[in-house]
């Protein structure tokens, strides 16, 4: 089985085109008693509509559809390795994270000062990825297990040589300055 992490389509297209290079996340209501974790080190980025509303971003393509029915054919054609994580508690160096995502400030500080399953108000998680573009997309019927508002989702196991060809959405200088940038804002 390979891991899928849900995340809205305008947020994934913004990791697909370098825009974004972190992810920031609370959790879902599905999350479980420990609330949510990077719990995975790599993943494949699985694009979700539900909840998928522009207020909430400050830039990108938010295209209006339902969410996935059973039997839709979801596209992945992205693949990500999380370098670190991090569960941040101080306001300042969140803010400071601004040209990094394509979050509203207030959504992420709704996030940021949301408390509840096994998740403490004053925190959000953040995890630097480095994205990948699969040479071909990995398409499979969706499935109602694939649902609900939870993060992490097991997915089919990826035809052989899925990930082969693929190309990182960010070059290798580029991604090293952002990866220092971040460390040195966050520290170690």
């Amino acid at each position: 089985m390979a891991n899928g992490f849900k995340e809205w389509q305008v947020v994934c297209d913004a990791l697909a085109s370098g825009r974004q290079s972190i992810i920031l996340r609370k959790g879902g209501i599905h999350e479980g008693r420990a609330g949510f974790s990077f719990a995975e080190e790599s993943f494949f980025l699985f694009p979700t509509r539900f909840h998928n509303q522009d207020q909430f971003v400050r830039e990108g393509e938010v295209v209006a559809k339902p969410e996935w029915t059973i039997g839709e054919t979801i596209r992945i054609t992205h693949y990500c390795e999380a370098l670190w994580a991090k569960t941040l508690t101080d306001w300042e160096q969140v803010a400071a994270l601004e040209p990094y995502h394509i979050w509203t400030e207030e959504t992420i500080r709704q996030r940021f000062d949301w408390e509840g399953k096994g998740m403490a108000s004053g925190s959000i998680h953040v995890a630097l990825v480095r994205v990948e573009s699969l040479a071909a997309p990995w398409e499979f019927p969706y499935e109602a297990k694939y649902g609900g508002c939870r993060s992490w989702v097991k997915l089919p196991e990826p035809p052989e040589g899925t990930r082969a060809g693929a190309v990182p959405v960010t070059g290798d200088d580029e991604f090293s300055t952002l990866f220092a940038k971040l460390e040195e804002m966050l520290g170690n």
